[in-house]
């Protein structure tokens, strides 16, 4: 019997999955395809291979629906595979969980391109709220470029179609090679150095991912953030992306977008001004003519003829309305005088009227009065006594009130006489 206790196999195999995947949790490897195979759940099997070894590589569903190079990928393609290293326990056995496929020599700067700018996006290189300002109407800007390159002449072509007043510096530099990433790096510094420059453009035309490689050294990279000048990258086509666009403040898909971008406020400025100037010069236009047609309608002479027509007008209706004629008819004379006549007639008949029923009254009244006439009573043989003071002695009370020697009078139809009680 042995003196040490044996491991059992998944003992061993479970220690060799926590070395390997602890040590190897990311790795790339170039290699040739071979036993390439789908599976039903979506998954995909491949050995990856050089001429003196080989290893398996397992590429689950969610990977592979975002890497779709797998879909065209077939046995004897050179390709390059990047994640954690693992041990499938059943077989013992390690493969190589792929998490990205890439094609060979390509796919070697596309992953180091990953890997600086997931460091440099972690350093916060490439947040938005670091980004400057681009100023609407820069007065100087300097193109950083190849001096005799197509993304010059494509800029320079939009600028002088669109741009009114800008002054623009070229600043050359080599694009492309072992040392266009410093060329890039001291145009950038000798740009801040220069006065008055408000932009720089990067710039160059499109190419290859090698072509293109210097605008993603991490020198420039760091260079274009420490600059205190706004800076657009306009490097390659539209579907090329490089780390000096993600650091730009601001990223042109071309030169000529670039140029578009700088040369817009100013065209839409230039736009607003031929509309100002041709409403201006509409505008003008109007009020010259109204002007001609008020001085010609409002001139003496005009002005003297429109009153003569206007008094020639008033007189032609005045003489055809004959005031001093129909004076009766338009001061209402004859309906006043009618009227008047009716009144007077009114008048007459309601003296008539009332002069008649005096008329009889007073002859009622007279002869009442006749008949009430003391002196016709006297006629018929009476008479009446007076006292000195005026007092009638109507009964024989009064008579016997009389004093005696006191005087009266007796008045008789044809006379008085005088008496005294005895």
């Amino acid at each position: 019997m042995l003196g040490f206790d044996a491991a059992s196999v998944s003992e061993l195999v479970n220690s060799i999955k926590e070395t390997l995947e602890e040590q190897f949790h990311e790795v790339m490897v170039q290699g040739e395809v071979t036993n390439l195979s789908p599976s039903s759940a979506g998954h995909w099997y491949f050995t990856l291979s050089d001429s003196d070894a080989s290893i398996s590589c397992a590429l689950f569903k969610g990977d592979a629906l975002r890497n779709p190079l797998i879909r065209n990928l077939k046995d004897g393609d050179k390709i390059v595979v990047a994640g954690p290293l693992s041990v499938y326990q059943k077989r013992g056995s390690f493969q190589i969980l792929a998490k990205r496929i890439l094609p060979a020599g390509e796919g070697q700067l596309k992953l180091q391109f990953e890997r600086l700018k997931a460091r440099l996006s972690q350093e916060g290189l490439f947040d938005l709220d670091k980004k400057k300002t681009v100023p609407p109407f820069p007065k100087r800007i300097a193109v950083i470029t190849a001096p005799h390159g197509a993304a010059l002449q494509d800029f320079l072509n939009v600028m002088k179609r669109r741009s009114l007043w800008t002054d623009i510096l070229i600043i050359p530099a080599v694009v492309q090679g072992q040392d266009s990433a410093r060329s890039l790096v001291a145009a950038i510094k000798k740009a801040q150095e220069i006065p008055d420059v408000e932009v720089i453009v990067l710039t160059r035309g499109g190419g290859s991912l090698e072509d293109l490689w210097s605008f993603n050294d991490e020198a420039l990279v760091r260079s274009i953030d420490a600059c205190a000048i706004p800076v657009i990258s306009a490097v390659g086509h539209q579907v090329d992306f490089t780390l000096s666009d993600y650091v730009a403040d601001f990223r042109a898909e071309t030169p000529t977008a670039a140029a578009e971008k700088l040369s817009q406020p100013q065209t839409e400025l230039n736009a607003r001004l031929q509309y100002c100037t041709s409403h201006l010069r509409s505008d003008l236009f109007k009020l010259n003519q109204r002007v001609q047609i008020m001085g010609q309608r409002f001139h003496p002479r005009q002005m003297m003829a429109h009153i003569w027509e206007k008094l020639q007008n008033a007189q032609k209706r005045l003489n055809h309305v004959r005031l001093t004629d129909r004076a009766h008819e338009l001061l209402g004379f004859h309906e006043s005088s009618q009227r008047l006549d009716e009144q007077v007639m009114k008048l007459q008949h309601v003296m008539t009227l009332k002069s008649s029923r005096l008329s009889e009254r007073v002859g009622r009244m007279d002869h009442v009065l006749r008949a009430l006439n003391p002196q016709n009573v006297l006629a018929r043989g009476f008479t009446y006594l007076k006292t000195e003071s005026g007092a009638v002695v109507s009964d024989h009370a009064s008579f016997e009130r009389i004093s005696p020697d006191q005087k009266f009078t007796i008045f008789f139809k044809d006379g008085t006489g005088k008496g005294t009680r005895s």
